[in-house]
This record gives structure tokens, C-alpha cells and sequence, in this order.
């Protein structure tokens, strides 16, 4: 029984990893530059393999046309795009937003506006060499915009679709790639979405689960709670990621579209009283600036694991399923791989598309702040999701490989996560790929290794104990 059960067990697992892939979509932000010393990110700090897909944020709008912010965007184009060479499956999409909504509003009000937006952003996107781009309208409705603002952003997408494929098959080339910020707040998705049509013209419906309690409120509360809590009450039952997805879903938007957000910082607040520093307690305001990210009210993880060094208890929240920590009358509520590896087993539990990340540059990447390595948390993700590359360490029982090479900072393949620790060759088999195409292929000598082909270079790679690698599948199998 207990090896029909593990064969079951792989052959549905199979059946996940090559039937229905899973997405990482990992938003990369243009101002991350600007932040002093060793948290500085840019475009080569980036590692092409923990995401599928890697969205710029953000480009900007006038005149109805995209149009770049930053004084740099075009070399940070070239470099975000450039991480294709190391992952030729990675999809880079541009967003459109970090500007008002009534230049939304304007745009999509008539259809000239309309098609000046949808041909600036053809030419925009295959000119720097994107594979899609990203609307970031928040929100449709909003504010004084026009009764029919819904509608509009229904056409808009529909408009934007039609004219992708229209292009693409002029063009032989791909289909530019749609994708949408949303909403997870229920009064904001009625007032903003017709879910069943928008979702019919785009690839991904990125929901924006965090940022579900913050300092506005008053009283303290988690960021991205994956469950209601036993205090909540009135319309904060509806602020949690289980709610608010399955509330897309039951409204019309497929499963597989919706990416879950993932939250890489904490909402931080001021304790009124600091005896009292449990959920809904009283606060004054938002809590002090991190050091590097330098805005009230919020913490980069890399900057939660420092105020956490510096004494802070922390508390596992268990009927949210995420911690929250004070120290002095700082209070701050945030994710951890532990909750992040938590949130994407319930993912896959309910038939999501996958996750979204906001933002990649606030995880420790540098695995200088937090002693967990780099990336600890999308690390964490993508070992939950059982997305693996040879970069990536994975707990799945079969361990698959995808040609991602990776990169580190002298822009060399590092050794692949998809078992034990490798590294290059020595003695005869430092020769072993010349000759032969990159890819992974048997070690002849031990069945529980492989060989990494990269370029031409030799990098021996070992399973994990008890797994031998399977040229059938190229991955690492039971014997």
C-alpha cells in the first residue's frame, strides 16, 4: 500500500508540475536604486530563476502615450530584459502606473485616446524588447471618474487584446502579454471590475492581497492576513487573501488567471500605549522609517529580520496564519517564509494560477540581513510551489529541471539547487561537455549525479538522497 500510494503520489504530482505549470510573477521597481548601500537593487541583482515572469514598475503616461520616468529606465529595460540569456522560459512585462487614475481615466474615455495608448505601447513594448505589459490602474471608478469607468476598462482591455493578436499575426511574433493589478478590497472590485468580461482579454489577473490593514486604520493589524481573525468584525471579515480571491473566482474570473499576492515588507505602526501590543490595539500613527527604505509606516523584510535582532517578540498569529512583532511602542505586522510557504500550499489547495510578489527588491537578497540565506522568501515560495530550477532548492518528492542558469554577481552559473550542493568539475570530467550542447545529462560513473552544461563548462551536480537522475524527464526520480 505504501508504494502504491507513493507512486499515486508522483504520478499526480506529474501531472501538476507538466499540466498545470504554476506562475511566480515578481514585480521589480525602478526606485529601488535609490536606496543607500548593499540595499541598492538593480536589474543583475535579480535572479531570472526564482520568477516566470518579472514585471517593471513602473512606466509612466502623457499625452495618451507610454513614456519612461526614471532618467535610466532604457538601460534598466536592457537589463531586465538581458536576464532572458540566463532563463529563456522568463516573461518581462512593463507596468503602467504610479500615476493618477484621472490619467487613466482620460485615456480609456474615448476611443482615439484609447488607440493612441494601445499603438504607443506595441511600439513601446517591442521596441525595449518586453513580452507584455501590465495595467496598474488603481482604481477603475475611483473618485470623480465617469459612472461608465467600469465598462471602460472593460473596452480597454478587450481593445488592448484585439490589437495584440492583430499585430502578432502581421508580425509573426508572440502575442504581447496582458496582465492587470487589481484590487482585493470587495467594495473597490464591485465598483471597479466587470470580472466575468475584463477577465476574458487578459493572462494574469494579479490580485493585490496585502496592504489589507496599515496605520490608516487607527489600530494595529496584519498586512496580508490569509484568514479573517476571531476579532474581526463589520467589513473587515472581508479583508483577508482567502476572501478576497475566492471572491474573484465565485465572481467569474478562471482560477488559473489568479495570482496571489505575496507582500515582501510589513505595515508598521506607533503603539498609543505600549503595554498593549496585541491585534487591534490603538496606534498613533504609522511606525518610524527603515533605514534604507526610508518610509513611515512600512519595512522592507530585510529590514523587519534587523528590527527583530534588535529585541523585538515576535508572535505567531495562528488563526491568520502570519506572524507580528513589537519592541518598544513599534508595532509591526508582516510575512515570513513560514507564512509565505503556508499561503502557497493554500494556492495550490484551491487551483490558483499562482503567486505575485510586490516587491522582489525588498526580500533579502542579499542574505546579509536576515541569516537565512538569499531570497528567503521567494526561496520559500517557489520550494512550497514546487516551481524548480537549478537554482532553487525544492521538498517535492520528484524535482524537476528547466535550462535556467542563473546568475550571481561575476555572471556565472551558480551551482544547481535541484539536489545536493555541486559546483564545477575537476580532473577528466571537467571536459565532459565539450562538445555538447547546454543541458543536463547522466554521470555514467554514479546514477545519483548529473552533469550541468553550460556554455560549454562542466558543473556536477548531485539528487538529493535517495533520488537518481532520470534522463527520461531530465530530473531527479526515484530509483
Amino acid at each position: 500500500m505504501g508504494k502504491l500510494l507513493l507512486l499515486t503520489g508522483l504520478a499526480f504530482l506529474l501531472h501538476v508540475q507538466l499540466g498545470a505549470p504554476t506562475n511566480i510573477v515578481c514585480y521589480f521597481t525602478n526606485w529601488a536604486q535609490y536606496r543607500p548601500g548593499i540595499a541598492r537593487y538593480m536589474p543583475k541583482d535579480l535572479d531570472p530563476c526564482l520568477c516566470t515572469h518579472v514585471i517593471y514598475a513602473f512606466a509612466g503616461m502623457a499625452n495618451n502615450q507610454i513614456q519612461t520616468i526614471e532618467w535610466n529606465d532604457v538601460a534598466l529595460y536592457s537589463g531586465i530584459n538581458g536576464l532572458k540569456s540566463y532563463n529563456s522560459d522568463l516573461k518581462t512585462l512593463l507596468s503602467v502606473g504610479g500615476v493618477s487614475a484621472q490619467k487613466f481615466s482620460d485615456m480609456a474615455s474615448s476611443a482615439q485616446n484609447r488607440q493612441t495608448f494601445i499603438r504607443s505601447a506595441i511600439s513601446f513594448l517591442r521596441k525595449y524588447g518586453f513580452d507584455g505589459l501590465d495595467i496598474d490602474w488603481e482604481f477603475p471608478g475611483k473618485g470623480d471618474s465617469p459612472a461608465d469607468t467600469q465598462q471602460l476598462f472593460t473596452v480597454l482591455l478587450q481593445e488592448t487584446y484585439e490589437a495584440f493578436e492583430q499585430e502578432a499575426s502581421q508580425t509573426n511574433k508572440p502575442r504581447l502579454l496582458i496582465s492587470a493589478a487589481v484590487s482585493a478590497g470587495v467594495g473597490t472590485i464591485e465598483t471597479a471590475y466587470q470580472i466575468p468580461q475584463m477577465s476574458k482579454y487578459v493572462d494574469l489577473i494579479n490580485v493585490m492581497t496585502y496592504d489589507l490593514r496599515g496605520p490608516w486604520e487607527g489600530f494595529t493589524g496584519e498586512d496580508s492576513p490569509l484568514y479573517a481573525g476571531p476579532q474581526d468584525q463589520g467589513s473587515y471579515i472581508y479583508f483577508n487573501v482567502d476572501y478576497a480571491m475566492n471572491y474573484w473566482k465565485k465572481n467569474g474570473a478562471p482560477a488559473e488567471k489568479l495570482m496571489v499576492g505575496f507582500g515582501a515588507y510589513a505595515q508598521t505602526f506607533t503603539l498609543t500605549n505600549p503595554s498593549n501590543h496585541g491585534l487591534n490595539a490603538p496606534t498613533s500613527g504609522p511606525g518610524k522609517a527603515g533605514p534604507y527604505t526610508q518610509a513611515a509606516g512600512s519595512l522592507a523584510y530585510f529590514e523587519v529580520c534587523g528590527f527583530l535582532k534588535d529585541g523585538a517578540t515576535v508572535v505567531w498569529n495562528a488563526p491568520q496564519e502570519v506572524p507580528y512583532a513589537y519592541h518598544g511602542n513599534q508595532w509591526i505586522g508582516y510575512d515570513n517564509p513560514k507564512s509565505f510557504a503556508i499561503k502557497a500550499k493554500w494556492l495550490l489547495e484551491n487551483n490558483f494560477g499562482g503567486a505575485m510578489v510586490w516587491t522582489i527588491d525588498m526580500d533579502d537578497f542579499t542574505g546579509t540581513f536576515c541569516g537565512e540565506g538569499k531570497y528567503p522568501l521567494m526561496n520559500a515560495l517557489k520550494s512550497a510551489l514546487g516551481v524548480t530550477t537549478p537554482n532553487g532548492s525544492a521538498n517535492s518528492i520528484l524535482i524537476f529541471l528547466s535550462d535556467c542558469k542563473g546568475t550571481s554577481s561575476q555572471g556565472q552559473p551558480p551551482s544547481s539547487g535541484g539536489g545536493s550542493s555541486g559546483g564545477s568539475s575537476s580532473g577528466s570530467s571537467a571536459t565532459f561537455c565539450n562538445g555538447k550542447a547546454s543541458g543536463l545529462y547522466p554521470d555514467p560513473t554514479n546514477k545519483n549525479s548529473f552533469y550541468q552544461c553550460v556554455n560549454g563548462k562542466t558543473y556536477l551536480q548531485n539528487c538529493q538522497s535517495g533520488l537518481v537522475f532520470d534522463s527520461s524527464c531530465s530530473c531527479c526520480n526515484w530509483a
